[in-house]
C-alpha cells in the first residue's frame, strides 16, 4: 500500500470523482436555452424540473476512463441486478453475453428498457443479443466524440417513444471544435501481471467560412484479465464445486456406469490431486476458475466528423462515426458427450492397454465392465468399450468483429416566431463471430475414439470386414487417456471445428418537429413542441449450419457445446407526438407530453406524461411527474426462430415442481433447452412516477432528493418453471425423447417412458400421475441417491412469454457544497441512491420474491468526494460504497451447502451475507499551461480485495466489484 500511496503523493494524486455529476443549480440565469434531454422544448427554462445527472466533459476526462462502460459502471442509477453488464460476462457460448460488447442499464430493469440516443436520435442495437434483449453495444459509442452525457432515470416513452421504460441516456456530441487535441493514457494494474490498457485519440475542429467542421479518431487496446492472475480467484472458493468431467490432459475419469462398484474410478495418470466426492470416490476433478477471464483482450478504433453550416437562413447539421471493434471471447472447455449428448461417451477397450503391467496385467481395467456400445459405431461396426468423463483441453474461445457506422444529417430553420427541424438517421451495426479453440464436431469426434476418421475429416465406410475412406487415409483411433503425444493429438485435432456466425442490425429514420409559442395564459408563455417520426428496424442472426440446432438432426448442434441463436425480423413504425409546457403561475409550471407509436407487427400504443414543478422562491423546486411507458417485444424476441440455450427452473419457487425434480430441496437446475418465439406476447407497460425537489440555499450549496417508482408489467422472459408446472397436469407438454417438430414441452428420458403410474398410464398420456411414476421409476432401476427424480432428456422446446411484473421503487440523493478559499475551491459531494423496494413474482409461481439485499441487489449505493480545485491543479479523494446483500447459494449443490456449513459461513436462517464494500481513489491533474495538462489517478488505493461470495466459481460479483485491486492511469492531454 505504501508504494502506492508514495507514488500518488509524487504526482500530487488525488481523484475527481469516478464522475464529477453536474449540478442541478436552479438559480435563474438570463441564457439561451436549448434542448434538454427529457423534453422537446427548447426556449423553455427546464433547470431542476426534471431529476437529470449529467457528465460533462470535464467529468469525463477527470474519470480516467477509457470506455463508455467505464464512466458509468459506478453510477448508482446503474446498480441492481445484472442488466449493466461489461466484457467480464461475456463467453464463448450463447449464454453469455456478446464477446466485447457492454450495455448501461437503468434501475436494473434490464438493458432492453433503457432507451440509447445520440444528440437525441436513435442508435442501432447489436445485432447479437443479450439473451433474447437487443441493447446498445455502449463499446461501439466512441468516447472521444462525446461531449457530454445526460441521463434521465425515469420514464420518457411519452417523449421519445418506446424502449425508455427505464429512462433514456442521451450522448451529446462535441460540436463547433476550435483547434487540436491530442490525449493519451496508460492504465494498468500494480499486480504483477500486465493487464494494461493504452488509448490515444485526437479531436481536430476548424472553421470554414461560416461552417465548422470537426473531426476526431480514438485507438484503445487491452490486455486480458484472467481469473488466475490473482490469488484470491485462481481457485473455487469451494472444494465441492468441483465437476466431474476433467480436461483430457489431466486425463478422464472412468464413468461410474462402467465401474464395477458403481463409482467413477480416476486414471492413474491424473496430473492433480485427486477429490473425493460425496459418495467417497476419488475422481479427477475440474473447476472453471483456470479457464476464467475476469476481462477478455479488446481493441477498438473509431473515427467520425461533426459539420454544421448556415445556408440560406437555414441550419445543417451532420454527424458521423464509424467504430470496429474486436474481441475474444472464453467459457470452460467443453463437455465430452455422446453423439445423442447423453452422459458417458463410450471409447474401444484398447484405450486402456496403456496402463497393462510388464505382467500382462492391467489393475484399471479389473475394475470396468467392458460391454458393446449400447448402439454401433457411426461405420456400423458393433464393437466393445467402455464410458468415460472428461472435457476438450482448450476453453470455447470465439473472436467477434464488431462494426458500427451512424450517420445523422438534419436541417433547422424559422417560420415566423416557431422553429423546426428535420433530419434522417442511418445507423447500422454488424458483427462476425467465428470459433477458433475448443469447439470439435461431434460425429468427427466419436469417429476418432473408434478409429473411424479419415484423414480429410469424412467417415469411414464398412464393407462388413475393413474400414475404407473414399478420399484420405485412415486415421489411428485417438486414445484420450494418452497425455503428451503429437500423433494422438493431431487425431484429435481433425475433428476441431470453427462454426461461425453472422448479425446485423440496421436503423432507418426520419423525423421533423416544430417549436415554439402556442398562446399565453395569466399574461405568461406557454410553448408546444409537436412532431412525427418514421423508423424502420431490421435485424438478422444468422449462426452457421454446424451451429444450429435443426429437427432433422433431432435437435442436436452438429458441434459440442455450443449453441447459438437464430433470429430475422424487421419492423416499421410510425408516431406522432406533442409537448406543451405552460407556467399556470409565475411559480407554477406545468408539462405535458403524449405519443402515439404504431407498429406494423404489435399495433398501436399511447403513452402520456405530466409534469409540474412548483419554485416557491429562486432556490427552490418541487417537482413531480406521472407516466406511462410500452416495449414491444425485440426484434430478437419478435424474431427469434430457435435458439439453443439454457433454462433455469427454480424449485424454491413452486413445491410440486420440487419434488418431481429436485427431490424435495429448493435448488436451481439448468438444463439445455431450445427457445422460440412467441406471436401470442404481449408488449411490456409500464408506470413511473418521480417525485422530488432541488435547493441551492446558495450559488455553491446544492441538495436533491427524488423518490421514484416503476410498476414494470408484461415482462418478457423464459419461465421453465411454470411449464414444468404446467406439464404435471398437460400431457401435451411432455414428451418422450425428443420433442416433435412444431411441439412445445419437456423432454423425457426415454427410459422413463417404460415406467407407468399405478393406473397403467406412461408419462405421455392425459392423467398420468408423475409422483406415481417417479416411485415406480426408483423401483425399477434404483438410481443413485442424488437422482431421485424424473430423469430429463434435452432440448426442453420453451416459448418466450410474458412471465409477470415487477415493482421497484428508491430515494436518489445528491449534495454538493463548495467553500471558496484563497488558494481554491474545497467542494464535497455525495451522490446515492436507497432502493426502497424491488419485487417481481417469482416464475412459475405466484409467490413474490423481494429482491432488495439478495444476490446483485444492494439496497444502498453511494459515492463521495472531496475536490480541492485550484488554478494551476486540482486534487480529489473518493469513494465507491455497495452495501452487503445475501449471497447467492440457492442454485448450490447440496454438497456445496453442507461444506459451508462446516466452514460455519452460514447464518441461522442458512444464508451467507456477502459483506459491503468500500473503495477509495485518488486523483489530481496538473495544468502545465494552457495547451498542456497531466492527469493520474489511482483506483482502489488499499488494493482491497472484493467481498467474498460461494454463489460463483469465481467466489466475487463481478458486477457489483472486481478484482482488479489497486490500478494507475496516467494521461496528458495537449492542446493546439
Amino acid at each position: 500500500m505504501f508504494r502506492q500511496l508514495t507514488i500518488a503523493t509524487a504526482i500530487s494524486a488525488v481523484l475527481c470523482p469516478t464522475f464529477l455529476y453536474a449540478q442541478e443549480n436552479t438559480k435563474a440565469e438570463n441564457i439561451e436555452r436549448v434542448e434538454v434531454t427529457g423534453s422537446r422544448l427548447k426556449g423553455v427554462d427546464l433547470e431542476g424540473t426534471i431529476p437529470l445527472t449529467v457528465l460533462d466533459q470535464d467529468a469525463i476526462k477527470r474519470s480516467g476512463a477509457n470506455t463508455i462502460h467505464e464512466l458509468l459502471k459506478d453510477l448508482s442509477v446503474f446498480k441492481g441486478g445484472s442488466g449493466t453488464f461489461s466484457t467480464s460476462e461475456s463467453g464463448g457460448t450463447s449464454t453469455s453475453t456478446p464477446a466485447g460488447q457492454s450495455a448501461a442499464s437503468l434501475r436494473g430493469m434490464g438493458p432492453s428498457a433503457t432507451l440509447t440516443l445520440i444528440n437525441g436520435r436513435r442508435v442501432a442495437p447489436s445485432s447479437f443479443a443479450a439473451g433474447t434483449e437487443n441493447f446498445v453495444d455502449v463499446n461501439s459509442i466512441p468516447l472521444a466524440a462525446i461531449e457530454r452525457i445526460d441521463i434521465l432515470a425515469t420514464g420518457a416513452s411519452a417523449v421519445y417513444g418506446a424502449d425508455a421504460v427505464a429512462g433514456v441516456i442521451n450522448y451529446i456530441l462535441k460540436d463547433d471544435f476550435e483547434g487540436a487535441e491530442v490525449n493519451a493514457s496508460y492504465a494498468n494494474s500494480f499486480n504483477s501481471h500486465d493487464e494494461g490498457k493504452k488509448q490515444l485519440n485526437l479531436v481536430y475542429g476548424t472553421n470554414i467560412g461560416e461552417s465548422n467542421l470537426t473531426v476526431f479518431a480514438d485507438i484503445f487496446d487491452r490486455n486480458a484479465f484472467k481469473a488466475t492472475d490473482r490469488d484470491f480467484t485462481a481457485s473455487s472458493p469451494l472444494v465441492n464445486s468441483y465437476s466431474y468431467l476433467p480436461k483430457l490432459e489431466n486425463a478422464p475419469n472412468i464413468y461410474y456406469y462402467s465401474s464395477r462398484d458403481g463409482n467413477e474410478l480416476p486414471a492413474p495418470n491424473c496430473q492433480t490431486e485427486l477429490v473425493t466426492t460425496e459418495f467417497g470416490e476419488d475422481i479427477c476433478a475440474y473447476y472453471p476458475n483456470q479457464d476464467d477471464y475476469l476481462d477478455t483482450p479488446f481493441e477498438s478504433l473509431s473515427t467520425g466528423f461533426m459539420f454544421n453550416s448556415s445556408l440560406g437562413g437555414l441550419d445543417w447539421h451532420t454527424d458521423f462515426f464509424y467504430s470496429q471493434t474486436k474481441a475474444k471471447a472464453y467459457s470452460s472447455p467443453s463437455p465430452i458427450n455422446q453423439i445423442n449428448d447423453e452422459d458417458g461417451p463410450f471409447i474401444l477397450e484398447d484405450a486402456l492397454f496403456i496402463y497393462d503391467n510388464a505382467d500382462g496385467s492391467n489393475d484399471l481395467m479389473d475394475q470396468v465392465f467392458i460391454d458393446p456400445f449400447e448402439f454401433d459405431t457411426q461405420a456400423g461396426r458393433e464393437v466393445y468399450g467402455f464410458g468415460f468423463d472428461a472435457r476438450f483441453n482448450a476453453p470455447r474461445t470465439v473472436e467477434v468483429e464488431t462494426k458500427n457506422f451512424r450517420l445523422v444529417s438534419s436541417l433547422a430553420g424559422d417560420v415566423g416566431d416557431w422553429s423546426w427541424e428535420s433530419g434522417v438517421t442511418f445507423s447500422r451495426s454488424s458483427s462476425e463471430q467465428e470459433a477458433i479453440d475448443g469447439i470439435y464436431n461431434r460425429y468427427q469426434f466419436h469417429a476418432t475414439i473408434t478409429g473411424e476418421l479419415c484423414s480429410d475429416g469424412t467417415l469411414a465406410n464398412y464393407d462388413g470386414a475393413n474400414l475404407n475412406c473414399v478420399s484420405g487415409d485412415l486415421l489411428p483411433f485417438y486414445n484420450p487417456f494418452v497425455q503428451g503425444d503429437a500423433a494422438n493429438d493431431a487425431v484429435l485435432a481433425t475433428a476441431q471445428a470453427r462454426p461461425t456466425r453472422s448479425g446485423e442490425s440496421t436503423v432507418y429514420g426520419w423525423d421533423v418537429n416544430f417549436n415554439g409559442e402556442l398562446f399565453t395564459f395569466n399574461d405568461l408563455p406557454a410553448y408546444a413542441s409537436f412532431g412525427v417520426e418514421a423508423r424502420r428496424e431490421e435485424l438478422t442472426d444468422i449462426p452457421s449450419l454446424d451451429s444450429q440446432a435443426r429437427p432433422e438432426n433431432g435437435y442436436l448442434v452438429d458441434v459440442f457445446g455450443f449453441g447459438s441463436s437464430l433470429s430475422e425480423a424487421d419492423r416499421t413504425q410510425y408516431a406522432a407526438f406533442a409537448e406543451i409546457s405552460v407556467s399556470l403561475t409565475d411559480q407554477v409550471e406545468l408539462q405535458a407530453a403524449g405519443r402515439y407509436d404504431h407498429y406494423d407487427d404489435f399495433g398501436g400504443t399511447f403513452n402520456p406524461k405530466i409534469g409540474l414543478s412548483y419554485r416557491p422562491n429562486d432556490s427552490l423546486v418541487l417537482r413531480g411527474s406521472w407516466s406511462t411507458s410500452f416495449r414491444a417485444p425485440s426484434l430478437t424476441q419478435a424474431g427469434v426462430k430457435l435458439r439453443t440455450t439454457q433454462s433455469t427452473f427454480d424449485c424454491g419457487a413452486n413445491q410440486a415442481v420440487s419434488d418431481l425434480y429436485c427431490m424435495g430441496q429448493g435448488t436451481e437446475v439448468s438444463v439445455n433447452s431450445l427457445e422460440l418465439g412467441n406471436k401470442n406476447l404481449k408488449a411490456e407497460e409500464s408506470e413511473a412516477i418521480s417525485v422530488g425537489f432541488a435547493w441551492s440555499p446558495s450559488a455553491d450549496t446544492n441538495l436533491t432528493v427524488d423518490y421514484w417508482q416503476f410498476d414494470h408489467e408484461e415482462v418478457i422472459d423464459t419461465n421453465m418453471t411454470a411449464v414444468l408446472d404446467r406439464a404435471i397436469t398437460d400431457a401435451s407438454l411432455r414428451h418422450c425423447g425428443i420433442v416433435p417438430e412444431g411441439q412445445q414441452g419437456i423432454s423425457y428420458d426415454n427410459e422413463l417412458c417404460d415406467i407407468s403410474d399405478n393406473s397403467g398410464l406412461s408419462i405421455e398420456q392425459d392423467g398420468a400421475n408423475l409422483n406415481e411414476i417417479l416411485d415406480n421409476y426408483i423401483t425399477e432401476f434404483n438410481p443413485r441417491d442424488d437422482e431421485l427424480f424424473l430423469p430429463l432428456f434435452r432440448d426442453h422446446v420453451i416459448p418466450l412469454e410474458n412471465t409477470g411484473t415487477q415493482t421497484l421503487a428508491g430515494i436518489d440523493i445528491k449534495f454538493d457544497h463548495r467553500f471558496r478559499l484563497s488558494g481554491g475551491d474545497l467542494t464535497f459531494a455525495f451522490d446515492g441512491t436507497h432502493y426502497l423496494e424491488f419485487e417481481r413474482n417469482k416464475p412459475g409461481s405466484d409467490a413474490i420474491e423481494k429482491l432488495v439485499g439478495t444476490y446483485r441487489y444492494p439496497e444502498n449505493i453511494g459515492r463521495m468526494s472531496i475536490d480541492w480545485e485550484a488554478q494551476s491543479y486540482y486534487l480529489n479523494l473518493g469513494a465507491n460504497y455497495t452495501s452487503s446483500y445475501d449471497d447467492d447459494i440457492e442454485g448450490l449443490r447440496g454438497r456445496e451447502i453442507d461444506e459451508l456449513e462446516s466452514l460455519g459461513k452460514l447464518d441461522s436462517q442458512g444464508n451467507h451475507q456477502v459483506d459491503d464494500w468500500l473503495v477509495w481513489d485518488l486523483s489530481a491533474g496538473y495544468y502545465v499551461n494552457k495547451a498542456l495538462t497531466l492527469r493520474a489517478r489511482i483506483d482502489n488505493i488499499f488494493d482491497k480485495e472484493p467481498p467474498q461470495l460461494y454463489g460463483s466459481s469465481r467466489g466475487f460479483d463481478s458486477i457489483n466489484h472486481n478484482a482488479y485491486g489497486a490500478r494507475y492511469t496516467f494521461s496528458v492531454s495537449y492542446r493546439f
